[in-house]
């Protein structure tokens, strides 16, 4: 059985993800090395039917910035029936808003800021979309969605290739050994050659591809694709209705004189033939085996702006994609037989007879009349029903939290939900215990599931009112967005609340939707006073190690914070005092990343 290694194999800005090895959290210590896996077993009646885990598909949509990520959503909800016309990320009057794309500054500026969550049923499936930002700056939400996806697409603007952010992404996925699909997007343009961007994915990636679909042409003479698996090819032409499905003629290879009519190109009819010979020759057979272990990727050419070769993917990937797969996690409690507390992993897959699952995303106001929180909770194992009652790797033992109503996803709708099983993705609401990363879990035995690290910020800002009778409102405001994750807050050590807050981002975007959303949402007005930092580092070693450095002189020019769980964080104005601190004060155990507590603390 194939399983997700944990969350804490990523990239992390200006470190190596070569610095990491994959580690196991078991009863809140980390463990490498080789383990044993041990398997729940224990009497349930919340075990899944085997036909419902059988029949779901998730799958995240990743790719640099303006590779056509949202559009090709769109199309994919279009194509599955879930929307009847397709929005556009910058609409003119007449044109509907992407699904997915539902935050007004996502309007005006036409880029993902938030991943969101679609859901439908296509050909007897269930399928969980995870659409995720592009952008640099808002990296954290995509690594979040990556942690609850199966399956991931990685979507290349032809004219262009590998870029970097997609680079990174790819990364994640490879260390997750996420099965990954190569979508080469905006074949409606002109574009660099299918071999180039195929020697690109090999050569830098040591990624085998195997092309499914082929692109005839490129640009004005993009004439359609060529499904290699149904030896079929594929004519499109452009929806007569803005946003509607594309009208397709299919032809045999074998009819090569209706063919070549229809190319109406002897030079792309013959490039066509040719290419067809030369890749049954030279390429090494689709393996799904080697598919589902992330070691050769189908490939897909089309144009998801004009609609070529959208259904084909969606078709495709509902045949080849994987369906929902076991989660690795710290367990202790009754129930469990574990031998080896210290080298065993305990590996709980969806056929598991316990409820299962952990929150990798928050969003409030997703309705703005009633404030609400909820949290996105990817359900691992067991079976959801509405009103359970679960508990929840942090708190106290015996505390119960009843999870009264569930909610289907779709952007920024939603709709009410009495079962979900292992793979699906639904909305809880969040009392303000849930945060990201968190475990929730029925039985004796008590589960943790990997937490969701944040990341090394490179921008720090203070936040404060400049209305004191909004300050309410403010305290509200910031509290919500933190648990959202949209960045992460640090403070001087030993305060309480009572300080100012300074605000941690990756990336200065965050800081402006931060502010954004303050205005918006919560009616309150905010100012910024940035800091000269450039980086920060978590000391493992503890605040005794943090007094000694600090005592010892060690700390000149660094500034000393906690995090929101008092646990001290280092921040530095330059990569070369990190760097010369870390070799020198070993015991200070510096680290560019955190993780929640596993169990309670």
């Amino acid at each position: 059985m194939r399983f997700s290694s944990g969350w804490l194999c990523t990239i992390v800005y200006g470190v190596s993800i070569n610095a990491f090895v994959p580690k196991i959290y078991l009863f809140g210590k980390a463990s490498s090395g080789k383990c044993s896996t041990q398997f729940f077993s224990t009497k349930s009646t919340s075990k899944a039917p085997q036909a419902e885990i059988d029949r779901r598909r998730n799958l995240a949509i990743i790719s640099h910035p303006d590779s056509g990520k949202t559009t090709m959503t769109e199309k994919l909800l279009l194509y599955g029936g879930a929307i009847q016309q397709a929005g556009a990320v910058r609409q003119k009057a007449e044109q509907r808003a992407t699904a997915s794309d539902f935050m007004e500054m996502e309007k005006e500026r036409g880029i993902s800021i938030s991943s969101t969550v679609m859901n439908f049923d296509y050909n007897e499936l269930r399928i969980n979309i995870l659409d995720t930002p592009g952008h640099q700056d808002f990296s954290e939400d995509t690594y979040r969605a990556l942690a609850a996806a199966d399956n991931a697409v990685m979507l290349l603007d032809g004219a262009k290739g590998l870029e970097p952010q997609t680079r990174k992404l790819f990364e994640v996925c490879r260390m997750r050994q996420l099965p990954l699909f190569t979508f080469v997007n905006k074949l409606d343009r002109p574009a660099m050659s299918p071999y180039e961007i195929m020697d690109q994915i090999q050569g830098e990636f040591g990624l085998e591809t195997h092309p499914i679909l082929w692109p005839i042409g490129d640009g004005e003479q993009f004439k359609g694709v060529l499904d290699r698996l149904e030896n079929v090819v594929h004519f499109y032409q452009k929806p007569i209705v803005r946003g509607g499905k594309a009208e397709v003629i299919q032809v045999p290879l074998e009819d090569t004189k209706k063919i070549e009519d229809l190319i109406d190109d002897s030079e792309l009819f013959e490039k066509l033939m040719e290419d067809s010979e030369l890749l049954n020759e030279l390429m090494e057979p689709l393996d799904i085996d080697r598919v589902l272990a992330g070691d050769q990727s189908p490939m897909f050419f089309g144009s998801a702006m004009t609609n070529f070769g959208v259904q084909l993917f969606l078709d495709k990937f509902c045949k080849m994609g994987t369906k929902p797969i076991g989660r690795i996690a710290a367990a202790k409690g009754e129930g469990l037989k574990l031998k080896d507390f210290e080298n065993t992993e305990t590996l709980i897959p969806p056929e598991y007879e316990e409820f299962t699952g952990f929150v990798f995303k928050t969003q409030a106001n997703l309705d703005l009349r009633h404030r609400d929180r909820l949290s996105y909770l990817r359900i691992v194992s067991g079976v959801y029903e509405k009103g359970m009652k679960v508990s929840h790797n942090r708190s106290k033992p015996g505390k119960k939290y009843n999870l009264a109503q569930a909610q289907a996803l779709f952007g920024s709708d939603r709709s009410s939900v009495e079962l979900a099983y292992p793979g699906d993705v639904i909305g809880i609401n969040n009392p303000g215990n849930f945060a990201i990363g968190d475990t929730l879990f029925t039985g004796n035995a008590k589960v943790a599931f990997p937490g969701i690290p944040s990341f090394s910020p490179e921008k720090f800002s203070y936040i404060r009112s400049p209305n004191p009778s909004d300050y309410k409102s403010f305290r509200k405001g910031i509290n919500q967005l933190l648990d959202e994750g949209a960045v992460q807050a640090l403070r001087q050590r030993n305060d309480d609340g009572g300080g100012p807050l300074l605000l941690a981002a990756v990336g200065q975007l965050q800081f402006e939707v931060v502010q954004a959303r303050l205005q918006n949402e919560y009616r309150v007005e905010s100012t910024m006073e940035p800091l000269g930092y450039s980086l920060a580092r978590w000391v493992d070693g503890g605040w005794d190690a943090v007094d000694k450095a600090d005592q010892d002189g060690k700390l000149f020019g660094i500034m000393i914070t906690q995090d929101r769980w008092k646990r001290p964080v280092l921040l530095f104005r330059n990569d070369w005092k990190a760097a010369a601190l870390a070799e020198e004060e070993k015991y200070l155990k510096l680290k560019p990343w955190s993780e929640p507590p596993s169990f309670e603390v």
